[in-house]
């Protein structure tokens, strides 16, 4: 039995997979499926890997058909009716709400990011920048079947949030035994009739506080044979991404395509030191303050008031305050009022401090 902390320590476990105790898992599993076990168990160092393999088996007809639903789907699905026969309807949401409620989201974002991960890469998408070809009928047809075969996995450590409502299990056996051994061992896996594929853990792992990969000065999730993925607060980004930072001009980032990768982009530069360097000018001026408005062609203008604080510092001076007001405001007044949640006719300080 693990408390939810083990097993949202599972979920984000890195390192080598314990491969004799993963294996005996996936038998096990098949066992309590009413399945023979696979013929082979063959390991790959990453869900890129494993792709390649399967396709390769596929093609000498080695797999046989899926056995996910036996393995994995059906187990679930009756584990979860006799708990609700046993604790009832409202019995089974709270149990939920304790346990895999609490890590659903966290473990549904990397499982999601690795699937998109995957089908980028794979399909030659990669680089962070929004694609203005159109995707050619070749394409499309092998980004549908990956997507199906990607339906067939296991996702093991990263299935913590399930396997949790049923930790403790029931009285007597435990039917997600299988399951769970391999979860606490090993990455994601395909069954298959005749074979298994079973991946390795990530080597690296890096999350925000919100459980979104996020890493500015390398790959936040990175496994074994070196298929990595780089994002910044769960968005992707090019694997260069920290020497972009670094580099950054007011040109570049006005040129780059993608919307959210710009805004990101603006945000690590400054919306003040973006203002000065790119000789922008304000627009509107009047005794709230300056408003100035940086404009895009495919996205929302982001404009921002600039604010002299009235009470002066120690030494003489007076900060100058930026604020982010949305991109409706015309004028200086309008933006300040906004951030105290009033109309600008309404906004009338009888003493700026």
């Amino acid at each position: 039995m693990r408390d939810l902390s083990s097993w949202r320590e599972l979920a984000e476990a890195t390192g080598a997979a314990d491969r004799p105790a993963a294996e005996a898992g996936v038998r096990t599993a098949y066992h309590q499926a009413g399945l023979a076990e696979p013929a082979r168990i063959v390991w790959a160092d990453s869900p890129r890997a494993a792709v390649a393999i399967i396709r390769e088996l596929s093609e000498a007809d080695d797999t046989g058909p899926s056995v996910r639903d036996e393995i994995r789907t059906q187990p679930w699905a009756a584990a979860r009716r006799r708990l609700v026969d046993t604790l009832g309807q409202s019995g089974w949401a709270a149990r939920w709400e304790a346990t895999g409620a609490q890590l659903w989201p966290g473990v549904k974002t990397l499982t999601d990011r690795v699937t998109t991960g995957l089908v980028a890469e794979l399909t030659g998408r990669v680089g962070g920048r929004r694609q203005r070809r159109p995707v050619s009928e070749e394409t499309a047809r092998d980004e549908n079947a990956l997507r199906v075969l990607l339906l067939d996995a296991v996702f093991g450590q990263q299935d913590a949030a399930w396997l949790a409502a049923f930790d403790p299990p029931e009285e007597g056996p435990d039917p997600l035994a299988g399951l769970k051994e391999v979860a606490q061992h090993a990455g994601w896996w395909w069954p298959y009739a005749r074979v298994a594929v079973v991946c390795e853990r990530p080597v690296a792992l890096h999350l925000d506080v919100s459980g979104r990969l996020d890493r500015a000065d390398g790959p936040a999730l990175a496994y074994p044979d070196g298929f990595a993925l780089h994002s910044w607060r769960g968005m992707p980004v090019p694997a260069d991404w920290h020497t972009q930072l670094a580099e950054l001009t007011p040109e570049r980032i006005r040129t780059e395509e993608n919307a959210e990768l710009r805004r990101i982009m603006l945000e690590h530069y400054g919306h003040e030191r973006y203002l000065t360097d790119s000789g922008a000018k304000p627009v509107h001026q009047d005794r709230a303050g300056r408003l100035w408005r940086i404009n895009f062609l495919d996205d929302e203008d982001v404009v921002m008031v600039e604010v002299v604080n009235s009470t002066a510092e120690p030494d003489g001076t007076h900060r100058t305050y930026w604020l982010r007001v949305p991109p409706w405001t015309r004028t200086a007044t309008e933006g300040v009022a906004w951030t105290f949640d009033l109309a600008s006719d309404e906004y009338a300080p009888r003493l700026q401090t």
